[in-house]
């Protein structure tokens, strides 16, 4: 359990540093150009790391349905949605509103069973959990704002 909860910090820390990066190349280069940067690279590192990993078991996949190999196509729609949501929002209050929506819709598909998973029964306390985190994300947006005098 404690790997685990490292490999989440980690992750975190990670994704919070690849959406800094992907607006400064953005800025530069536009969202389309970013996104071809971010997933070709994203592409070529996890071949090269998976071929040298796992050599040729790196494309047995047993057993696996053939619509979740799409999942590189919704990560077009992150990429670009990312770049587009922090030079708007700016990065802070962005990667709030994703993690806010990546929690909720976490919540919703477990309690649903979508998408293969396990059915977990949708809880009065993991809804107030949420509603609690969207108030932070309300109250963080909202106090930093200056009134005009």
């Amino acid at each position: 359990m404690v790997l685990g909860l490292i490999m989440a910090l980690m992750a975190g820390s990670l994704v919070c540093m690849q959406n800094i990066f992907n607006s400064k190349v953005s800025e530069r280069a536009g969202s389309w150009a970013t996104t071809v940067l971010v997933l070709g690279l994203g592409f070529l590192a996890s071949l090269m790391i998976g071929l040298a990993f796992e050599g040729g078991r790196l494309f047995a996949l047993h057993h696996m349905q053939s619509w979740y190999g799409f999942s590189g196509l919704i990560g077009v729609g992150v990429v670009i949605c990312l770049v587009q949501g922090i030079r708007r929002l700016g990065p802070t209050y962005a990667v709030s509103i994703v993690l806010t929506s990546q929690l909720l819709f976490a919540l919703l598909w477990d309690s649903l069973g979508w998408f293969g998973l396990t059915q977990v029964p949708l809880t009065f306390r993991q809804i107030l959990g949420v509603l609690v985190i969207i108030a932070g994300v309300i109250i963080f947006k909202f106090s930093g704002e200056r009134r005009a005098a």
